[in-house]
C-alpha cells in the first residue's frame, strides 16, 4: 500500500466525501475518481448514463469550463455508510452559485454509489435567513 493510499484509508467516509468533492471542484477530477470511486460505481445524476465514465467525462468537461470553481461544504454528516454533504457552489466568483446536497453510498471506504439534488441561489428572496 502507498503513503498515498494509508492516508487516505485513515480518513473517516465523511472526509474521504469531502475530499473527493473538494478535488472534483478543484479540475483533479481523476485523481479523486482514482482515490475514491469503486470499480462497480453507479450514480443519479438524471442528465449523464448511470456509469462512472460519463459522469467523470462531463466533471472533466464542467471543469474545463470553469477552472475557477469555489465549492464551500456548508455541512457534512455521516449514519453508517452514508455520508451527505450540503455546499453552495459557485462555477465562478461572480456567480450566485447553488446549493447542492450531494449523498454518497460507501462500501469498503470506498464510493460505489452518489446522488446530488441542486437548486440555484435566487437573485432576489424574500427568505430573511438565505439560503446558507
Amino acid at each position: 500500500m502507498s503513503a498515498e493510499q494509508q492516508s487516505t484509508s485513515s480518513l473517516s467516509l465523511k472526509e474521504k466525501a469531502v475530499s473527493f468533492l473538494q478535488l472534483v471542484a478543484s479540475g483533479q477530477v481523476r485523481e479523486a475518481y482514482q482515490r475514491y470511486i469503486s470499480p462497480g460505481f453507479t450514480h443519479h445524476n438524471p442528465y449523464f448514463k448511470g456509469d462512472a465514465d460519463s459522469l467523470m467525462l462531463a466533471m472533466e468537461e464542467n471543469a474545463e469550463k470553469n477552472p475557477n470553481k469555489i465549492l464551500e461544504v456548508r455541512l457534512a454528516i455521516q449514519e453508517n455508510e452514508t455520508v451527505v454533504v450540503h455546499s453552495h457552489v459557485k462555477q465562478n466568483p461572480e456567480d450566485l452559485g447553488g446549493a447542492v446536497v450531494h449523498i454518497f453510498r460507501f462500501q469498503d471506504g470506498q464510493v460505489t454509489e452518489l446522488w446530488d439534488v441542486g437548486q440555484p441561489v435566487p437573485e432576489d428572496s424574500p427568505n430573511e435567513n438565505g439560503m446558507f
